[in-house]
């Protein structure tokens, strides 16, 4: 028997219950049939909607970006892909790549924000096993650390954090719940604008050597799923992540965000804050657009990285490690946990199920993150 952490379905109406019936794998809210009634159903017949609207998954394929909301059928493409159901919590985590290992900590919709919020800690594993070439250093910290997606991928490289802030609640404590630090110091739930806590992570910073600075600003404003409201205030706080950056001189720092960064105010957003950076003594590359797919994640999701070096260096993104044709799939990342009804499942079960794939042994601890790369680089090499 295993511990299995967050699998819980969420719970469906009575007409929601009636839409999902008639939506087949890789359907969508055009499958639905005019007499079940909705309102929401009428103004997307009228005007049109996307493809991914009232979405089901299909076993062959990736999914697409998990959001916050993979909680509503209407939001995207979240619906089970054999059982009349939204993904789990649990499920939507496996498709960010989190082990199963991983607990979240908070309310319900805490907890899917957490997950859709966080970068795929596969992701991060790869990007960390990129910047291992230009540094020797193990330590990092890590800024708007969320539910510690970033930092768990670089926890998989042998990297270690010395110092995070985040200021959701929820997220700092499942942060703290899966790094589980020997010492709490320099760990700190609070506001990252605020000159005391700046203070603490200067100083934890001046007795490490300290190679790398991450981290995620809040990207509600630069989300093309958002207003995308170049005035609202959460878009400034890149400005801090620069001061802290410009106090501590680590060799490199990585900064990640949604595209819709790339083209906020015609372009003129994402170079404000390379310039920022360059203002302090920084190189800073050019953006890298990732999808997490090419990273052995079984999701299309697509981030940016903005990358600066004290020293004048090219660093160029990491070279994809997989292929469209060797997707990690949805099949390969949820098939075999246990059958769920809408609203069904626990924080906490106890429950009996086998890895269905090499994915799944990487999920269940049962091989490394470095092993499950070899191990699907073989799978190509033998296709």
């Amino acid at each position: 028997m295993t511990l299995l952490y967050n699998h819980m379905a969420p719970r469906f109406s009575e007409l929601e219950q009636q839409m999902v019936v008639h939506i087949p794998p890789g359907g969508n809210w055009s499958n639905i049939p005019e007499s079940v009634p909705s309102k929401r159903l009428e103004q997307i017949r009228r005007s049109g909607g996307r493809t991914t609207y009232y979405g089901r998954l299909r076993w062959e394929k990736p999914s697409y970006t998990i959001s916050t909301y993979f909680n509503r059928i209407g939001n995207g493409c979240h619906i089970h892909p054999e059982q009349d159901r939204l993904i789990s919590t649990r499920e939507g985590a496996r498709l960010q790549s989190f082990p199963d290992s991983y607990r979240f900590i908070g309310s319900k919709g805490a907890i899917y924000k957490q997950i859709g919020n966080a970068v795929p800690p596969l992701l991060g594993y790869a990007i960390s096993k990129h910047l291992s070439k230009y540094i020797k250093g193990k330590s990092f910290i890590d800024l708007f650390a969320g539910a510690g997606g970033l930092s768990d991928g670089f926890r998989m490289n042998s990297m270690k954090p010395i110092a995070a802030i985040e200021m959701e609640k929820y997220y700092f404590d499942t942060y703290l719940e899966n790094l589980n630090p020997k010492s709490t110091k320099g760990f700190i739930h609070g506001d990252i604008c605020d000159k005391k806590n700046q203070k603490i992570i200067v100083d934890i910073a001046s007795t490490h050597k300290t190679d790398i600075i991450t981290g995620g600003p809040p990207c509600q404003g630069f989300s093309l799923a958002g207003w995308h409201n170049k005035d609202d205030l959460r878009n400034q706080l890149f400005k801090e992540f620069v001061s802290l950056v410009a106090k501590i001189s680590p060799k490199l720092f990585i900064m990640e965000n949604v595209p819709g960064m790339l083209s906020m105010d015609n372009g003129e957003f994402i170079k404000k804050i390379m310039k920022e950076f360059e203002s302090i003594g920084y190189h800073v590359n050019q953006p890298w657009k990732l999808n997490a797919a090419n990273y052995g994640v079984p999701q299309k999701r697509k981030r940016i990285f903005i990358i600066g070096s004290a020293k004048p260096i090219k660093i160029e993104a990491p070279e994809p490690i997989l292929d469209e044709e060797h997707f990690i799939t949805v099949k390969d990342a949820i098939y075999g946990l246990p059958s769920l009804e809408p609203g069904e499942g626990n924080e906490i079960s106890n429950v009996s199920f086998k890895a269905h794939s090499n994915y799944q042994k990487y999920l269940m601890g049962k091989i490394t993150a470095e092993e499950f790369y070899k191990k699907i680089q073989l799978m190509k090499i033998t296709v």
